[in-house]
């Protein structure tokens, strides 16, 4: 009863309040544009989006930068625990529907984000007892939790699995156009949010955001979000395909299921460099100007960091997208691997210029392939039918993976009085994973006995 309940809200107001079948060209384009929407507006719940409010919260609240760290770790690690049952949601509700949710859910924790230190001081007004500083963690787990969960973990998953649906020779070359726009969004995001607090406060500029997504986005969602397109009488890329272009699978011969994922080497050599990107990404983010200061370099030089590195991100997104789709997706991940391992490397050695280069260069590979592999690996391995549970999954572990970088970099500078010894600690893991890749083949080659070139 639930199962049908879930297909008839899944495609209800499917044609409301207009008809994608009736647009003049393919709706895929129109989902091209809501998806890169989608993932931009969840640059609030994103490392990038809370590393700005950082300082303005341990000023606040009266903690310091390990105790918030912790906070943020075992918030990002619980919402991770929860999103494998999002992408159940995703996979029986659809994009349209669960997206509006999680965006008011989003909104909401935002205004709460804003008022963190009064909701505190509400139930403890001594700040020197030792009380204080536990509930105040307490809180700050709570919010971070539902902060990650609907930000960084649902809205991403569902935007991005979204276009994935309606795109499948082409589905590269989507990811890729959209990823320009992501990277440059999410590069200028920092700057942005740090310029309206300036100009406002962190307090207001919070509050502003959760205007902007619990109105405007949300009326978005439900005018342009649609899940997928045989509910609507349509087909992927608007055209038909078969199972095989330029020598390379793109439509799959079988729909695996999560559990049926799980047991393939590919599904473990994809899942973890693309979460030990969102571990050490999100560890420097999150230490972005403590970092730099302790190389030597200012608050200004550590935000305008990434806009260089976006021009490589944004540059590498659209050509591997396009190349995804002409070649095997094994060799892409040995080049994610090679961009990590130069990034962290350099990372260890910031206060030197050339190292400076090399962490733009090797991270804005690492950026840009891992927008490309993030979503267009899963759907050519696995399937469609049940790709919310499976990326729900694999946004688990990156949640998961995301919520250790901040409190690994945090122990490795208060144990050593610098960063370096974290960064090449992860270098040397990610070296470890490039001799495992080799395995990475596409699960859907044995079954290429049953190919139809129809």
């Amino acid at each position: 009863m639930l199962k049908i309940f879930g297909m008839k809200l899944k495609t209800h107001l499917n044609n409301f309040p207009f008809s994608p079948n009736k647009i003049p060209f393919f709706y895929g384009w129109i989902i091209l544009f809501a998806s890169t929407v989608g993932v931009l507006a969840s640059a609030p719940g994103q490392t990038t989006g809370v590393s700005t409010f950082t300082d303005y919260l341990l000023d606040a609240i009266g903690i310091n930068r390990t105790q918030l760290s912790t906070a943020y770790m075992v918030g990002t690690i619980g919402s991770s625990l929860v999103l494998t049952w999002a992408g159940k949601m995703y996979d029986k509700y659809g994009a349209r529907w669960v997206g509006m949710v999680v965006a008011v859910a989003l909104a909401f924790i935002l205004v709460l984000l804003s008022q963190t230190d009064r909701i505190i001081r509400l139930f403890i007004s001594d700040t020197t007892s030792n009380l204080y500083l536990g509930f105040a963690v307490a809180v700050l787990m709570i919010l971070f939790f539902m902060l990650r969960f609907s930000g960084q973990g649902v809205l991403t998953m569902v935007s991005r699995n979204m276009l994935m649906k309606w795109f499948v020779a082409r589905r590269g070359f989507a990811n890729g156009i959209s990823a320009i726009f992501v990277a440059l969004g999410f590069s200028v995001a920092p700057l942005t949010f740090d310029m309206l607090i300036q100009e406002t406060s962190w307090r207001l500029a919070w509050l502003l955001m959760a205007a902007f997504i619990g109105t405007f986005f949300v009326l978005f969602v439900f005018l342009f979000f649609r899940d997928n397109p045989e509910d609507l009488d349509m087909i992927p890329d608007g055209e038909k395909h078969a199972n095989r272009e330029h020598n390379v699978i793109i439509k799959p011969f079988k729909q695996f299921t999560l559990k049926e994922a799980k047991k393939t080497v590919s599904f473990w050599m994809f899942s973890i460099p693309l979460a030990m990107y969102a571990l050490y990404i999100t560890g420097f983010t999150f230490h972005l100007v403590s970092i730099f200061e302790n190389a030597g370099l200012s608050r200004e030089k550590a935000l305008a960091v990434f806009v260089p590195f976006s021009v490589i991100s944004v540059s590498v997104s659209l050509l591997g997208g396009w190349v995804s789709d002409r070649i095997k997706l094994k060799y892409l991940l040995y080049l994610i691997l090679a961009g990590e391992i130069l990034a962290l490397v350099s990372l260890a050695n910031l206060n030197g210029q050339i190292f400076y280069l090399g962490f733009i260069v090797g991270n804005g590979i690492a950026s840009g392939l891992y927008n490309v592999l993030m979503a267009v690996a899963w759907p050519r391995f696995y399937g469609r039918e049940n790709l919310g549970r499976i990326t729900g999954f694999v946004m688990s572990l990156i949640v998961f993976a995301s919520a250790l970088g901040p409190i690994l970099l945090s122990f490795s500078f208060t144990t050593t009085g610098n960063y370096s010894v974290g960064f090449y600690g992860l270098a040397l893991l990610m070296l470890v994973t490039i001799f495992f890749s080799f395995k990475a083949d596409n699960p859907q080659d044995k079954f290429t006995s049953m190919r139809d070139f129809s």
